[in-house]
């Protein structure tokens, strides 16, 4: 018998306990949201108002070229305003992009069974982990959103473990994607007038984190959000996004005509990555480069897709303001702390804006 969706109760179990995901409660048939789907009035997400990032993606090979200098600068200035950027010629072969997105269609079109195989309490290995939401145990209102999330730990765990639909083109997003990654952070953290070396990166983006998000296609989503306000809690997010489009950062000040405060609309381009900035390196830089506040809507026309990778320090990292930076400031805004502290605290709490850097701020 189909569960009520309009106990409470019943829904909570069909969708989380049960691993049926916000899919499993779609496909059964919708013609509204379920109260327990239903964001606060500011939560909601008004697309009809947005404004549009139309900033071009930064082109990358212009790195190896005359125009060095210049390239580091808009990366630098990108991550000092919104803390979000696009970027093209990132070295990802589109046609892995391509088969990614198909990749994620395919394992989140499959029965529940297969898919709640991976939730927690069943998946064959913990860094295999099916879910739904964020924290849904401590939301007000769930998400509209569904994820696969697969920790890298070594290719070969990641081959006998994650899910036999996405694990290759997954791996092959994850590898060629970390030479950006690992060029971007020295552009970066060398603007702020320091250098690291490669054992120093290696500890910063020790932790990487394949996700695979779906959001169902929603009868109301005027009323509903696909991920609540929220900052990454990495050094750097590497973010695919499908055609659809959906995702929208607020500005942290006023900048080429926008005010602090506003929502802008990121549109999703052709072969283009998104890149954001996560908290750890507002934290490195002593506040100059800005963690991106961020949420997503969701459709009523079409399911989307979206595919991060989450870098995050090793959790026995010493996570603090660069020294040098400090030196230059006159203060250290955060202190010290190890990150597996920083982790259990972002982990135990739905999202709420950029809350979770309040854990990191020098009282």
């Amino acid at each position: 018998m189909a569960p009520s969706f309009l106990d409470g109760n019943s829904l909570f179990n069909f969708v989380v306990r049960d691993g049926n995901g916000v899919k499993g409660m779609v496909d059964l048939g919708l013609s509204e949201v379920p109260e327990k789907y239903v964001q606060p009035p500011k939560e909601r997400i008004d697309k009809l108002n947005a404004i549009i990032h139309d900033n071009p993606p930064i082109d990358l090979s212009k790195l190896d070229g005359p125009d060095h200098d210049l390239v580091v600068d808009e990366i630098a200035r990108a991550a000092e305003t919104l803390g979000f950027f696009q970027v093209a010629n990132h070295g990802v072969p589109v046609d892995v992009l391509e088969s990614l997105k198909d990749a994620a269609n395919h394992f989140f079109g499959q029965p529940p069974e297969k898919k709640a195989a991976y939730r927690v309490g069943a998946s064959p290995s913990p860094s295999v982990k099916y879910g739904t939401s964020f924290v849904p145990e401590k939301e007000k209102a769930l998400e509209w959103k569904d994820y696969i999330s697969m920790l890298y730990t070594t290719d070969a765990e990641a081959h006998e473990y994650w899910p036999k639909e996405c694990k290759d083109v997954a791996l092959e997003y994850l590898r060629t994607s970390m030479k950006m990654v690992r060029k971007l952070l020295k552009v970066l953290i060398g603007k702020l007038g320091v250098t690291l070396d490669d054992s120093n990166i290696d500890g910063l983006i020790g932790l990487k984190i394949v996700n695979m998000n779906f959001y169902p296609t929603c009868p109301n989503p005027e009323l509903t959000v696909g991920v609540g306000r929220h900052s990454d809690m990495g050094v750097l997010t590497v973010l695919l996004q499908d055609g659809i489009g959906g995702l929208y950062v607020k500005m942290e000040e006023e900048i080429d005509g926008k005010r602090k405060g506003d929502w802008v609309e990121i549109p999703p381009v052709a072969g283009a990555l998104v890149i954001n900035v996560g908290d750890t390196l507002q934290i490195l830089s002593n506040g100059r480069y800005k963690s991106a506040e961020h949420r997503v809507r969701t459709t009523s026309t079409k399911s989307r897709v979206s595919i991060p990778i989450f870098t995050i320090p090793k959790p026995t990292e010493k996570i603090g303001p660069l020294p040098q930076v400090v030196e230059g400031d006159g203060v250290a805004r955060y202190r010290e702390f190890v990150f597996q502290e920083y982790m259990n605290n972002f982990f135990s709490n739905a999202h709420d804006g950029k809350k979770s850097l309040d854990f990191a701020k020098n009282i």
